[in-house]
């Protein structure tokens, strides 16, 4: 009887292990990232995060989750994970990417103003972030606020101060480590092609210069595709090929309803401005891809325009879009 009790003991004891050695931020973010697709790893991270009972492992689990929502961009629900992690007082989790609470304020910020959503962006700068002691988080303060001012304009005389203000952003020591970002943001608003000279010439191999000659692409994450523009930015033609697509059937040739249920679709770009939409798809279509627009209304109102192409029946275009310098992933 006493050596059946120990047994039993031992194999709950056992057992509690293991199940609290699955409830640490590296298995579970490691178990996320073997899942079949992102969405998978989203779900599971969702459905076990709140399981976790030591709060540098919630943390962590919920920046993780954050980074992934963010990547399909589901602005609004990695806001509220990197607001969630970062409202968590405690540290990095053992063997997870070290990260402090106000870098998770500032990712927070950016999630909101892709989303559109200048207020809330607007609150968390007015945060407790905002007497931060770190000059780089303090830069992006600068940033992110004349971005936030940006989100918020309508005319393109409304984008006239934070435009100054970025402008005089470029003379200051204080900004220097973001000043690339800062001459892309007035090149893309503006046009200027004295912008894209100077990010050439002074940062020759930096993402920014990249965008500018053409290399890749600005996904829509960024808050600027939603904003008014004084002007056309015009990139470079690149150095990729231009790329290929299949021959398609002619228009009496309609695909049965099996195969229409059964398409697959590649979303390059969601945006608030239908204008912009349709710049995507026209650059995406002078490349030889056949892109299109749809239209998605949100529960908020707003009306969002999505731009997809279709692939291909050998699955090829995903490969020729990304070739081509173009992000893109599967939706429904």
């Amino acid at each position: 009887m006493k050596k059946t009790l120990l047994c039993f003991i031992f194999t709950a004891l056992a057992a509690s292990c293991i199940f609290s050695a699955e409830l640490k931020a590296k298995d579970l973010t490691s178990k996320a990232a073997q899942k079949a697709n992102i969405e998978e790893s989203i779900e599971y991270l969702n459905e076990n995060a709140e399981k976790i009972t030591s709060l540098s492992d919630k943390r962590s689990v919920y920046i993780f989750l954050a980074s992934l929502q963010e990547q399909m961009n589901l602005y609004e629900d990695a806001r509220l994970s990197y607001a969630k992690a970062a409202s968590i007082a405690a540290g990095d989790a053992e063997g997870m990417p070290k990260k402090s609470n106000e870098q998770l304020v500032l990712d927070a910020v950016r999630c909101a103003l892709s989303s559109g959503d200048y207020i809330t962006a607007n609150n968390y700068l007015n945060s407790s972030v905002r007497n931060s002691k770190n000059p780089v988080i303090q830069a992006y303060i600068k940033l992110y606020s004349q971005w936030s001012e940006l989100c918020r304009a309508e005319t393109k005389e409304d984008l006239q101060e934070p435009l100054v203000m970025l402008q005089t952003y470029l003379k200051l020591d204080s900004m220097k480590e973001l000043k690339s970002t800062i001459l892309l943001t007035l090149w893309y608003i503006t046009g200027d092609k004295s912008y894209s000279s100077k990010i050439t010439a002074d940062y020759p191999s930096s993402m920014e210069a990249a965008i500018v000659k053409g290399d890749i692409q600005l996904l829509p994450t960024p808050f600027w595709f939603f904003v008014p523009k004084a002007g056309e930015a015009e990139q470079g033609t690149g150095t990729y090929k231009a790329a290929t697509t299949e021959i398609t059937p002619a228009p009496d040739e309609s695909p049965s309803k099996e195969e229409s249920t059964q398409a697959v679709k590649l979303q390059l770009g969601l945006f608030k401005t239908e204008n912009n939409a349709k710049l995507l798809q026209k650059e995406l279509t002078d490349k030889g891809f056949e892109a299109y627009i749809t239209t998605e209304k949100r529960a908020s109102g707003t009306t969002y325009y999505i731009v997809l192409v279709n692939e291909n029946a050998n699955n090829t275009n995903a490969d020729k879009l990304r070739s081509a310098g173009y992000e893109c992933y599967v939706v429904e």
